[in-house]
């Protein structure tokens, strides 16, 4: 299959000049942000590449640091270190900044996922809430307030993840209770449900926008506050197939409800490509160009982050279902691992420039 893949027709994506626009704003001269997820430690310690994301990125959010283990590792002991951390950056460089997750299933200390094992209070899901979004109450963008919270086949009618300790917990109620948290703790921030595989046609992922569709339109029925739907957007060229058609239904359908829409985790797998890099960066800048046409296509849609910026810091290289196994650095973001452009940024920015500016 990564052969027929690769051999689909291919746009063709330059490096960025010296003098091209950012990507941060040629997103906003079309009323969009772009953005990246980016790590407190790696911005610390390295200069070029803190630069390039001050550059670039004009709304930023914690890789990690705002996850459960990280903020809560031990009952009581809060850690925001990171996070602050990130959201001072991001306000030296006047940069937006996001906030992800708050909850998901695989974020989880060992000791929450315990005591929500153990007759719980719904404290444990409120109080959490109100602690992190308070925190940070007025510098929020957005929150992915609840994450992957969908796995259809299993034992829930409607797609919902039971095997979710949060589920176990609370029952599906636990999503719509998450969301009224939030809102009250940081009245102004959008809210999203953030989710993944929804953009190809594989038979499997139908099953997906089919659970989202119903999950979204449950809450939006029900008066919970939901702002927005996050599509993760971790792309595949060489092992699944695109399709337009089905991705832009898929996004009417969410814009329908009211939403808007983000690219909350923009990144592409190569592995397994071509032997040949230069064939693995043209197929990745073909499809995220494909993808994002039609993303942005949609009026509802109003940013794009990818799940990092440069090659050099990319969990890809670290996934042992995606990593290469020789120990060469995945290509699936906008720079390569010596901060250079590469197609995939063209890509990127020619999808800005051919978007149409709001109200027209």
């Amino acid at each position: 299959m990564a052969g027929t893949l690769a051999a689909a027709a291919l746009a063709t994506f330059e490096p960025a000049r010296a003098d091209e626009p950012s990507l941060r704003q040629l997103a906003a001269q079309k009323g969009l942000l772009y953005g990246c997820a980016a790590s407190s430690n790696f911005l610390a310690a390295d200069a070029p590449f803190a630069a390039l994301v001050a550059e670039q990125a004009g709304i930023l959010v914690p890789e990690r640091e705002l996850k459960q283990y990280v903020v809560q590792k031990k009952e009581g002991a809060w850690d925001f270190s990171g996070a602050e951390a990130l959201a001072a950056f991001a306000a030296k460089n006047g940069q937006k900044f996001r906030g992800h997750t708050l909850v998901w299933a695989s974020a989880l200390p060992p000791w929450l996922e315990q005591k929500l094992g153990n007759n719980p209070s719904e404290n444990l899901l409120t109080d959490m809430i109100a602690r992190e979004c308070g925190r940070f109450r007025g510098r929020v963008h957005s929150w992915d307030v609840v994450n992957e919270a969908v796995v259809p086949g299993f034992l829930h009618p409607d797609g919902l993840q039971t095997s979710s300790p949060w589920y176990q917990a609370f029952g599906e109620g636990y999503i719509a209770t998450a969301f009224h948290a939030a809102r009250e703790a940081d009245p102004h921030a959008l809210l999203f449900y953030n989710d993944y595989s929804v953009e190809m046609r594989e038979s499997w992922q139908g099953g997906r926008r089919t659970a989202i569709l119903n999950l979204l339109e449950k809450l939006k029925k029900q008066g919970v506050p939901i702002d927005g739907f996050g599509v993760q957007g971790h792309l595949k060229p060489f092992l699944e197939h695109f399709d337009e058609e089905i991705f832009a239904a898929f996004l009417r359908d969410i814009a329908g409800l009211g939403l808007k829409i983000m690219i909350t985790e923009l990144d592409a797998t190569d592995h397994p490509g071509p032997a040949d890099p230069a064939q693995r960066d043209a197929a990745i800048a073909s499809l995220t160009r494909r993808f994002l046409d039609v993303s942005l296509d949609n009026p509802a849609t109003i940013g794009v982050l990818t799940w990092g910026l440069s090659d050099r810091y990319s969990w890809l290289s670290m996934d042992p279902s995606r990593k290469w196994p020789d120990g060469q650095l995945s290509r699936g973001l906008p720079y390569d691992g010596d901060l250079k452009p590469k197609p995939m940024r063209e890509a990127i920015a020619a999808a800005f420039k051919a978007r149409k500016a709001v109200g027209q």
